[in-house]
């Protein structure tokens, strides 16, 4: 009986391995003389950003790509943003502020922000950015370098700098979640749009590919617009291709406590199609497969029996994987239990709040 756990439990580890490594690197650049010509537009929304204004800009002035125009919108922030931008843009005309406008009934606040950039844009590819991510100087030519001739729609994961207490436990089961449960062959080499992920602190599209879709303005009412418009494109005849860009952006996400809790529990449930059933299966599964090898492996340490402990060694060998990677820290594999936990929580939360319509709050907006 145990055999067949530990087996399986291999088994799991060896699909992990396998996917992450079918996950190309963003890598890649070009030759001055092959440089490509065609124009880039960045494109990044801001909220209450203040502490993220400096670092960005700084960033965003590194990018060694020649063809670029960025375009940044203050979203209505009611702190130092809009002052800050213009302190440290300080006169480089490749950059254009622009104010959003109030945002209209049933449209999620990012998704409107993402939309109004686009409507200002005038390059042949729109690079969307967070702006609590930070570039490296050849992101764009990378970036690039991964589209092909039917490529639509380039995304990826970043390196995620951990500081809170639940930062450490909880943004890094992003990677362990996509490598774990996402056929990355399927993904990246087919149209079928079940099979996809995106993460939209960084995404890049074909201009012919966003407008076709309709651009945001499809997804306007999803608080998980970066898989939904992924989708749309796939939808639409193109391929969209996730890269392992953990060497090219790093993403400073929810760096409390409490943006970790209210940002997971925002996107949790309605990422899993809001479905209470597939809820309860992935409860069933990571107890099984990931909680329980804790116990059984305590029983063992207990008893004398090291055979009851090979469960627990497989399964942290699984997010010790991922987050060799994915660039991590690599002790967290001995919190994969406490990982696993906190984020069955989080998904028990996120359905509470959907279910019974408390609403996801996030940035001083609350949506149902």
């Amino acid at each position: 009986m145990i055999t067949s756990y530990t087996f399986i439990i291999i088994l799991l580890l060896l699909w992990t391995i396998l996917n992450g490594l079918s996950l190309p690197l963003l890598k890649g650049s070009f030759q001055n003389d092959h440089m490509p010509s065609s124009k880039v537009s960045v494109l990044i929304p801001l909220r209450n950003e203040q502490r993220n204004v400096g670092p960005l800009l700084a960033s965003l002035k590194k990018l060694t790509y020649e063809n670029l125009e960025f375009i940044l919108l203050d979203d209505g922030s009611v702190d130092n943003t809009k002052e800050l931008l213009v302190k440290e843009i300080n006169g480089d005309r490749r950059f254009t502020i622009i104010e959003g406008k109030p945002l209209p009934a049933k449209w999620i606040g990012k998704v409107h922000a993402c939309h109004q950039l686009s409507k200002e844009a005038n390059g042949e590819y729109f690079l969307f950015l967070d702006a609590d991510v930070r570039v490296h100087p050849d992101t764009v030519q990378r970036s690039l370098h991964a589209f092909s001739k039917n490529t639509g729609l380039i995304s990826g994961f970043p390196q995620y700098p951990l500081r809170s207490f639940l930062g450490h436990l909880l943004v890094p089961m992003q990677h362990f979640v996509i490598y774990l449960h996402l056929p990355v062959v399927l993904a990246n080499h087919t149209r079928w749009a079940a099979t996809t992920a995106a993460h939209g602190a960084y995404m890049m599209f074909r201009r012919d590919a966003y407008e076709r879709i309709g651009g945001h303005e499809i997804v306007k009412h999803s608080l998980v617009e970066d898989v939904h418009i992924t989708r749309e494109i796939k939808r639409h005849g193109f391929y969209v291709k996730l890269v392992n860009n953990t060497n090219t952006i790093i993403c400073h996400m929810y760096e409390t406590n409490k943006e970790v809790w209210d940002g997971f529990s925002k996107n949790l449930f309605p990422g899993l199609g809001r479905n209470p059933f597939l809820v309860f299966a992935l409860i069933i599964f990571y107890l099984l497969m990931f909680i329980f090898p804790l116990p059984l492996a305590i029983y063992g340490a207990i008893t004398g029996n090291l055979l009851l402990m090979t469960p627990l060694f497989f399964t942290m060998s699984i997010k010790l994987s991922i987050d060799l990677m994915t660039r991590q820290k690599w002790w967290l594999f001995i919190l994969t239990p406490f990982s696993v936990i906190f984020m069955l929580m989080l998904m028990v939360y996120s359905m509470y709040l959907g279910l019974f319509r408390r609403g996801f709050t996030w940035k001083g907006r609350t949506y149902q």
